[in-house]
This record gives structure tokens, sequence and C-alpha cells, in this order.
């Protein structure tokens, strides 16, 4: 039998000399306890060394894919396939089927194989000649490293720890940047305070005072290089009838050990910037483009690594940064905040107050896609950002145009102009030329019922001739209804509901006109009275 055994160094084939050992696998670890006992179980017949560190990582890769290498292939032709009445023994069962469909030899895999495995691992060195144990520790330990790297995908250029600690240094400079500024502008003002008004730049105001010094001498100092000649003048005007105390030439020279603090930090900041903007196009090209540099680097950092936040949600990602929020709402049954760190991306920013919420969800829902696709993607280009940073501009021109328009008015005008009338060809009679006979309504007035009593006065008594008077205008104030319903019978209607409704307050302005004339009749009665 012999045995296929591989190595960081190369491949080895071993010859079984007793294959009566093999039966008994609990107690074949005995008869490898020293090299003399194993040199009577195995022997070398022939090993293949690898030329360099790719040729066993090739040969690695293939036989964790269960495929037969280059050097596999040569090894098994010039040795095995000699001896091919023998069995060979290998470790993994899924490259046995591949030796024995392509190069027809007997292959066997049992538990007795893998503990002579773990035996002729155990007495390598002494087994293999040739090779010194410290070669063989090293060539282990650099495949290992190229091994893990190509399981992982890993490079160099993808750390992101290096991100988190230039986002949080940068934070800090600035803290101590603006800690050191005021400071600066609060003991210098004491001295010349109208500089501050007039310089509102905090690094050019450094600057002037390290070369300005006591106020006194400002006439006689160039500001050319770090301010504009209408500023220049200003502040030399400022100086000839500024109101600050005088000092002594030590404080002068401690503000100056100040100022260049000041501008040393601030181009370490400016360098520090560039650091982070170039790791940043590096390690997640897609999420800079979305989002930016900056709040780029500062969802990774909270979420401790790239390949963190690629495993949070996009809803997480909208909100991330504004826990304690999201908590006390929570707590509260409030309404939950719509943005975290997300709310200082400039897609976000130029957005009015209105759809900060949509943006910031469409946002957030991209970003999470640009942000997988940099943590586990093979390629390093920024193109999927673009075209998804460009469809979120293209629906925030599209959000912004609706609001416009319902602002102006303009929209509904627009609706209606775009709406399909059919013009139909055939000709409809127009009833409008028509002249109709108007009708002459029921109802009387009061006017005209007081004008037929007072025709009627001299002919009878006023108190007898009001009863009959009274009594015939209440019956044709009630015969009106009784008038109209045959009409109303006479019209057709489609909808039987809208009828009744429609009938109901005519009936109401019946019952209201009948009341009114009685009411009135009994006044001019009560007046004939008297």
């Amino acid at each position: 039998m012999l045995v296929l055994f591989e190595t960081a160094a190369g491949y080895a084939i071993f010859k079984v000399l007793d294959e009566s050992k093999l039966q008994q696998v609990d107690s074949l670890y005995k008869e490898f306890e020293t090299p003399e006992k194993a040199h009577k179980i195995v022997k070398l017949k022939h090993f293949e060394k690898f030329q360099d560190t790719t040729e066993a990582l090739a040969a690695a890769t293939a036989l964790v894919e269960g495929k037969i290498g280059k050097s596999l292939k040569k090894v098994l032709k010039k040795v095995v396939a000699k001896e091919a009445h023998e069995q060979l023994a290998i470790s993994d069962a899924k490259l046995g089927g591949v030796i024995k469909d392509k190069l027809d030899l007997s292959c066997v895999h049992s538990p007795a194989v893998a503990e002579l495995m773990r035996c002729i691992r155990g007495q390598m060195e002494s087994l293999i000649t040739g090779l010194p144990p410290r070669e063989i520790s090293a060539m282990s330990l650099g495949l290992a490293h190229s091994l893990s790297r190509y399981k992982l995908k890993f490079s160099p250029d993808k750390v992101d720890t290096m991100i988190v600690q230039a986002i949080s240094l940068l934070d800090d400079l600035d803290k101590e940047l603006n800690n050191y500024i005021m400071r600066c502008r609060e003991w210098y003002g004491w001295h010349f305070p109208e500089l501050g008004k007039v310089i509102t730049d905090n690094l050019a105001y450094c600057k002037s005072v390290r070369k300005i010094g006591d106020r006194t001498k400002v006439a006689g100092s160039d500001l050319s290089d770090i301010l504009p000649e209408e500023i220049e003048a200003e502040v030399k005007l400022a100086a000839e009838i500024s109101m600050g105390t005088e000092v002594s030439e030590q404080d002068i020279g401690n503000i100056r050990h100040l100022c260049d603090q000041v501008i040393e930090i601030s181009e370490y900041r400016a360098q520090l910037y560039d650091y982070l903007k170039n790791r940043m196009m590096a390690i997640a090209p897609n999420l800079t483009v979305m989002v930016g540099e900056l709040v780029g680097a500062r969802l990774i950092s909270h979420a401790g690594s790239l390949l963190n936040l690629a495993k949070h949600p996009a809803s997480t990602v909208q909100i991330l940064g504004a826990e304690k929020a999201l908590f006390r709402a929570l707590k509260t049954r409030k309404d939950t905040p719509k943005y975290g760190l997300i709310y200082h991306a400039s897609l976000v920013g130029q957005t009015t107050a209105k759809n900060k919420g949509k943006i910031s969800r469409m946002l957030a829902a991209k970003a999470a896609l640009a942000i997988r696709y940099d943590a586990l993607g093979e390629d390093t280009n920024a193109e999927m950002g673009a075209e998804n940073r460009a469809k979120l501009e293209a629906r925030l021109r599209q959000l912004e145009e609706k609001g416009i328009r319902r602002i102006s008015g303009t929209g509904k005008g627009m609706a209606k102009t775009d709406k399909y009338q059919h013009k139909s060809e055939v000709r409809i009679y127009d009833p409008s030329g028509d002249s109709t006979i108007p009708s002459t309504s029921k109802k009387r007035k009061f006017e005209e019922v007081e004008e037929e009593e007072a025709a009627d006065e001299p002919a009878t008594p006023a108190v007898k001739s009001k009863k009959p008077k009274k009594e015939q205008v209440t019956e044709e104030a009630e015969t009106e209804p009784a008038e109209e319903t045959p009409k109303k019978k006479k019209k057709k209607k489609k909808d039987k509901k809208a009828e009744e409704e429609a009938e109901q307050p005519k009936e109401e302005e019946e019952e209201v006109a009948v009341t009114e004339v009685r009411q009135k009749h009994k006044m001019t009665r009560k007046r004939f009275e008297c």
C-alpha cells in the first residue's frame, strides 16, 4: 500500500511495510512513538518539493476544492502509476474519486488510513529527510497566511482599522484646535480687540497675530501674503484707533507660540483629512460616493468595522448615531428619529425640511447596498455608487419640483391640460337656442294677496270678507304641493335616491312658505279688527 501525504513543502509518497499493523487502529500510535519504530512501519518512497509559495498555494487550493493540481498529477503519474497494483491511501475521499476517474488508480480511505496519517504527521521530521524543521515551519507559516488571505479575499488596502483611528483623531484635533483658537482670540483680544472683528478666518487670524505682534507695529508689517488688500487696510486703520490695553513683550511671545501650535495642528489636520479621504476611496469607494468621506468614516467607526456595518439593515444605517433619541422615543411612545449620522450627508443637507425624511430613507437603502458591495465584493470601482447617487438626485429633483408646483398652483393647471378629451365628429342638437314659455310660479306673493283684498274691500265689510279670502289663500297655498306633485312624476329621473333627496328640501320650503302666509294673514286680520 502507498500513502499520499501532503505537506506545506511538497507531496510525499510513503510505502507501508507492515499492513497488518493497520488492523489495530486503537494501538497504531504506539508503533510511531519513536523514529525507529516509525521506520519499521512506513518508508519514504518519493518526495516532490514545491518550488515556491505560489506553487504551494495553488496545490493547497486545488486540494481544498477537491481537484488534482499539476504537481500532484505529475507525482501520481511518475511514481504511483508504475505500481498500479498497489492501493493508494488518501486523506480525502472526494479527491480519491477524482484520482480514480482521471488516472484509473485504486484509492482507499478509512479510519485506519486517517489514524496512519496522524501518526506520520507526528514523525514527519524524521521520516522526510532533506528538510530541516525550521524550513518546514517557515513554509507552513507562509502557506497558512497565503491560503487564509486567498480564502478571505484579504487585501492590505482593506484594513478599516486605520479609518476608525483616523476619524477619531480628526474629531479630537477639531476639538483641540477650536479650544486653542478661542484661547488665542481671547488672549490677544485684550491687546487688539478690533482684529477679531475684522478677520473672521481662524487660520488667517493666527498667522496675522504671529506676524504683527505688538499692534503699534502694524503700519510697518506686510500682511499681503495673508490678507487681501481691503482687509489689510482695515486692520491698519483699526490699529491706530484701537482701545486695547498695553502688554509686555513676554506676553506677545507666549501668544506667538500659541499661534505656532494652531498653525501646525491645522496643517496636520489637512494632511490627515487627505489621508482619510484616500483610505476611504480605497476601502469603501461606493459608500464614499454616496455619503462622503467624513460621514462614511463615522458610520464605519460607529459600527466598529466595515463588515459589521455591512451586516446592519438599511433601517439601522438610517438612524445609526441617534440611539439615545430612538430609545427615548420608544420609552415615551413618541415618533422615532428619521436620521442619525446620515443627516450630515450632502444629499440630505440640500433637501427641504419636508423631504428630509424621504431622502434619508432612500439614501440609507442605497448606502446599505453600497456598504455590502464594498465589504464583500471583489471589484474596487465606484460605478454602482455613482449610479445610485444619480438616481437619488433625480428623485430629489422630482420631489422638489412637486413641492414647487403645489405652492405656485401650476400643478393643477398642468394636470388639466394633460387630460385627453375626445372630440366627437357627430353633431348634437343644442337646445340652448330654443325659446320656451316661462313657467308661472304657483306661489303667490303677499303683496298680490293684499292688492286683491284692497280691491274687494268696498264691496263687502272688512270683517266678514276676511274669512273667505283667508280660506281662499290657504286653499291655494295648500293646493300648491298637490299641483306640483303630478309635474314631478312626469319628469324622468335616473336615480330614485337623488329624487327623494331633492324633494325633501322643496317640501320643507313649501311648508315654510305656507306658515309665513298664515302668519301674515293673522297680522292683517288683527289690524282690520282694530
